[in-house]
């Protein structure tokens, strides 16, 4: 009798022990996929409906969409340096600095052609995008030739980018801005979708198929997940990480000129928490801390799911100071999720 009782003893603590494997393997297979961000953005979003009904409303569902594309298009070249292996704590100064320049070159060379405003804000822009790519440039060869470290390196040129911005408007709003700009992009709709959603729909779109049907994709997650075997296995290390460092520049500095367009002005304190967020969407996204892992669509996903609470928190009348705080805590959480999905890989 009592063979029996160990017997089915057993049986149930094998039975229990295989639910629960299979219901860790379903959230797993859950959150891989990106249908916990799903979740959590549904959560978000009804949950804040509940206590204020204006949250459905549709020009505030425009005003989310708006957030997270920006967000997105910044988060994508922090994705690719964060699957490389690195950090950039440069976006936000790179995406002040694209403000600047856009809103101060178009003007100038609109006084000296009075008849190509165009003109001379399409060279703004070209030379904003040029500069966010020399900036990363710069970052990427410290980098990768001087072996620097990615967190010290970047936000040292956080300081120095920082510095001359601040220094050129003296933190006064440069204004200006052709009226075809403001309202075609940065508020525009092309029906019932802002053109600033359709800008960010297609750069995560490229970027899809950079990291899915591309070499180059495929030697950031090998650098990212062993940088001395994708040195051996011949891959461009330092040319490699120069260009991700490059495509974050250029992604921060589009960020900055979207955000030039929906403001009306350039000013030199936007983006001022960029960085973190782009971190934390990336995170959130499922962007391993330790590189090799990330897709793009599920940063855009991160990136919307940091939009919907930023909104909960402005409809509550939350105070700003503690909207940072609630942005370090979903952070820390995405941080604490990565980790012990790591170590339940490796138990695994």
């Amino acid at each position: 009798m009592l063979l029996w009782e160990e017997a089915a003893c057993a049986r149930r603590a094998h039975g229990n022990g295989g639910m629960r494997a299979a219901v860790r393997a379903h959230a797993s297979s859950l959150l891989a996929s990106g249908g916990m961000i799903v979740l959590l953005i549904v959560a978000a979003a009804v949950g804040t409906a509940l206590v204020q009904p204006r949250f459905f409303n549709a020009l505030n569902i425009i005003n989310i969409l708006r957030n997270a594309a920006i967000l997105s298009i910044a988060s994508m070249g922090q994705m690719l340096v964060m699957i490389a292996g690195g950090f950039d704590l440069s976006v936000g100064v790179i995406v002040a600095l694209a403000s600047v320049q856009t809103a101060l070159l178009s003007g100038m060379i609109a006084a000296w052609m009075p008849g190509a405003p165009v003109l001379a804000l399409v060279f703004a822009v070209l030379v904003a995008m040029a500069t966010g790519a020399l900036i990363g440039s710069v970052s990427g060869v410290l980098v990768s030739r001087f072996r620097l470290s990615p967190f010290m390196v970047t936000l040292a040129m956080s300081s120095v980018v920082a510095g001359a911005t601040f220094y050129v408007t003296k933190g006064i709003p440069i204004y200006g801005l052709p009226n075809a700009f403001v309202d075609g992009i940065g508020r525009g709709m092309v029906g019932r979708c802002p053109v600033v959603v359709l800008i960010a729909v297609a750069i995560v779109a490229i970027m899809i198929v950079l990291q899915r049907a591309t070499t180059i994709g495929g030697h950031i997650y090998a650098v990212g997940s062993n940088l001395h075997a994708a040195r051996i296995s011949g891959v461009r290390v330092g040319a490699l990480l120069i260009s991700v460092y490059a495509v974050s520049g250029m992604a921060a500095a589009i960020t900055g000129i979207l955000l030039t367009a929906r403001i009306g002005s350039g000013q030199s304190t936007v983006g001022g928490t960029m960085a973190l967020e782009t971190i934390a969407a990336s995170v959130v996204g499922g962007v391993s801390l330790l590189g090799g892992v990330g897709r793009a669509e599920r940063v855009m996903l991160g990136a919307l799911f940091l939009s919907v609470v930023a909104n909960a928190l402005n409809l509550l009348r939350i105070d700003s100071k503690y909207q940072t705080l609630v942005l370090g805590v979903v952070l820390i959480a995405a941080v604490c999720i990565e980790f012990l999905s790591g170590v339940r890989r490796r138990n695994d």
